[in-house]
């Protein structure tokens, strides 16, 4: 049976060693911490996974870690993005052949498709697999906006029932689900909070990779008990987190406060460099200013 999506996703960081090689061990003991501070669901492979510069042979093993790590208790959804159609509808069933429950798909982003050829790519990949397909609206990486009457004609496609929203334009949310109805599901990129406001059914959030509980949490209070003010509150005493973790660093960011938290997060990847000194001072005080630990 397919599980449903919703909720507070973490887009997962890739951890690496001393010698920039995937720690899959650390991939595991982060997703068991994920699941066990109370997150619904996991994405690993994305934008904050660093996926485009992972061999495929580290992707696989990423993936199958965090398949083999969840067993079935959250949903894990895998990024499976790239340039060739072919090679998108290539990981997307090498995602569902490892147990995946979705794949989050980012639209060829040098290419710049036209909306036809959006619309052809997004058909093949969820056409060729049997799980459900997340689209990844993100123009600020992909190169193309996915409009919200682009959106609606997508949602025509059987398979592609759930969108990363991943604009500033939090009105955007409102209009998917004016014009697709039921058929498609949205999820907050940027914008959490404001996102379940307009009705989003939930968020793949960067932040949650340091502080799950509360993240999972503010949805939890404006999508199920209904409590804005207390979710607004809750918000407000996290945005500097999310801030943290939101801007051009959010890879080396995320990974410094989760290495400050007593996790291994490693360095980024290059070309991204390590935060410069006083952002990483800025990362151990919101490490002590929010009591953020890492303990497994």
């Amino acid at each position: 049976m397919t599980k449903r999506f919703r909720g507070t996703y973490t887009v997962m960081i890739t951890p690496h060693d001393a010698n920039q090689r995937v720690d899959l061990g650390a991939v595991a003991r982060l997703t068991e911490w994920q699941i066990q501070q109370g997150i619904h669901g996991l994405i690993p492979l994305g934008s904050t996974g660093e996926f485009l510069s992972l061999s495929q042979d580290e992707r696989d093993g990423v993936a199958e870690t965090v398949i083999g790590t969840a067993k079935g208790r959250v949903p894990v959804l895998i990024g499976t993005g790239a340039e060739d159609t072919r090679e998108a509808l290539r990981l997307s069933r090498e995602a569902e052949r490892m147990g995946a429950d979705g794949v989050m798909v980012i639209p060829p982003f040098y290419s710049t498709p036209t909306p036809d050829e959006l619309y052809q790519h997004y058909k093949t990949i969820a056409h060729g697999i049997g799980i459900p397909v997340m689209v990844y609206n993100n123009p600020a990486t992909s190169n193309v906006d996915l409009v919200p009457p682009l959106v609606a004609r997508i949602s025509e496609i059987d398979g592609c029932d759930y969108i990363k929203e991943s604009t500033l334009e939090v009105t955007r949310v409102r209009d998917i689900i004016r014009l697709c109805g039921e058929r498609m599901t949205v999820f907050g990129g940027i914008l959490g909070f404001e996102s379940f406001c307009e009705g989003a059914e939930g968020w793949v959030a960067v932040a949650s990779n340091v502080a799950p509980g509360p993240m999972s949490r503010l949805f939890t209070l404006v999508a199920d008990e209904e409590r804005l003010v207390e979710a607004r509150m809750l918000y407000n005493r996290w945005e500097p987190v999310i801030s943290a973790v939101g801007g051009h660093y959010y890879v080396a960011a995320t990974k410094a406060l989760l290495t400050h938290m007593g996790f291994a997060a490693g360095a980024p990847l290059p070309p991204r460099l390590p935060l410069p000194g006083e952002l990483d001072v800025r990362m151990q005080q919101l490490v002590r200013d929010f009591d953020l630990k890492f303990e497994l």
